[in-house]
């Protein structure tokens, strides 16, 4: 017998607006337990803005948040303890070492004080930052401070981790390494839901995908369904063909410049 799948964010009707400007406008979707999930849009399309409101960051002009079946905007502590969150520009102290951050946002989170130190340890081993992660913040890279951010959202486990831009400032390996925690969160039953640019790690990682753009949901579902809803190839066509990417007027714009350049 086939089970439902059992929803761990639920968006109904979600929408945000600055100063009576619309960000993100009555979006509706699902991100089901064990999903790895897409969200794309161009700049400005409202992801940020929706990912915070999905962390508790922002509070929604209408529509609601549900985390596992918590209210967040009724139960936020129960919701929030279920999340991990890292936005696509971490904000981390840069008078503690990545460990004591690492510690910090575990404790904070509630996670068991027994073995933690260690287990700090392995995760930053993970990332080739062992040594470094004994150092003051104030000296990392942007690289490594998008490490430290993702190892502070991963030790309490949580059900729903929400990234944006998993891999941005990281270098091939380390990128491929967060791609390979996302299929092992996977197996464990839980859940990304993830906004990048980079249509390959969408196409291939997701098993599901939401485009928005001027803060509506365009499209929403796999590969193979939005194939189905327009015709394209790769994401990235979809992608264009959805976002006004590949409209007739920029592609005159683009090819008057390329000629102009080339008569240079």
């Amino acid at each position: 017998m086939n089970c439902a799948p059992e929803p761990v964010l639920e968006l109904n009707n979600l929408s945000k607006s600055y100063n009576d400007l619309p960000a993100v406008q009555n979006i509706s979707l699902t991100v089901n337990r064990g999903e790895i999930f897409g969200f794309l849009g161009p700049n400005g399309a409202g992801k940020t803005t929706t990912m915070k409101c999905c962390a508790g960051l922002l509070r929604p002009s209408g529509g609601s948040v549900y985390i596992a079946g918590f209210d967040l905007a009724r139960q936020p502590a129960a919701a929030k303890a279920l999340l991990g969150f890292v936005p696509d520009n971490p904000y981390l102290y840069d008078k503690m070492t990545g460990h004591e951050m690492a510690v910090f946002a575990a404790r904070l989170y509630g996670a068991a004080t027994e073995g933690l130190p260690d287990k700090v340890i392995s995760y930053f081993r993970l990332f080739e930052m062992e040594a470094e992660c004994k150092q003051l913040i104030q000296g990392y890279s942007r690289g490594m401070r998008q490490k430290t951010a993702l190892v502070a959202a991963l030790l309490h486990q949580p059900s729903l981790l929400l990234v944006d831009e998993p891999t941005a400032n990281l270098d091939p390996r380390s990128s491929r390494l967060v791609k390979d925690i996302f299929q092992s969160l996977k197996a464990q039953g839980r859940s990304v839901f993830l906004s990048t640019h980079v249509m390959e790690i969408a196409e291939n990682l997701c098993d599901r995908i939401a485009i928005i753009a001027g803060g509506k949901l365009q499209a929403l579902g796999s590969m193979e369904q939005l194939r189905k809803q327009i015709r394209g190839g790769s994401l990235e066509e979809i992608f264009l063909a959805l976002t006004g990417g590949d409209d007739p007027e920029t592609q005159k714009v683009l090819q008057e410049l390329i000629r102009a350049e080339g008569e240079r």
